[in-house]
């Protein structure tokens, strides 16, 4: 079988010399990342979606958070100094992104957007994210991540039972 194609995530980690791995699965389109996880064996709290959204001041940021867990838009607006963000509509995220939903990743996106990543990501050696397309997922470092693109850990998620 052919080798697949490089996206730009795997690119910009090879540029700089971020070891991952990739891992593939058979996917036609979007499924949510819980059942992405279940496919390919990966631990709920090692595999992580990546959400855009827009702040007050229109600009767009990305939050990485586990797939089992939804985001706090007071706290992820608060991480980023806005004052409120809402989540961008998915039929602007190709525009926006360059990625369409399902394979929507932090890096190698057509602008670096400020990115949180949840900070129990900061305790893990490494995780899963989007590789840059549906059916792929990355497995790297979290620490090494945030280093390349200037992010940030902290704590964005709805606790439990808040709404």
């Amino acid at each position: 079988m052919a080798k697949e194609a490089k996206t730009n995530a795997m690119r910009f980690l090879e540029k700089n010399k971020i070891p991952y791995t990739e891992k593939t699965y058979e996917c036609d389109e979007f499924i949510d990342g819980i059942h992405v996880a279940e496919k390919l064996g990966q631990p709920l709290e090692e595999t992580f979606k990546t959400l855009v959204a827009v702040g007050k001041s229109k600009a767009y940021y990305c939050f990485l958070i586990p797939v089992d867990m939804e985001l706090d838009l007071k706290k992820a607006a608060k991480s980023v100094g806005e004052k409120s963000a809402e989540l961008l509509h998915v039929k602007d995220l190709t525009a926006v992104t360059g990625y369409v939903r399902g394979g929507c990743t932090p890096i190698g996106m057509k602008k670096q957007f400020p990115t949180v990543i949840h900070s129990t990501a900061e305790q893990l050696s490494e995780f899963y994210i989007s590789g840059g397309r549906i059916g792929l997922q990355i497995h790297l470092s979290p620490q090494a991540l945030v280093k390349a693109i200037r992010g940030k850990f902290e704590d964005i998620v709805q606790q439990a039972g808040q709404m």
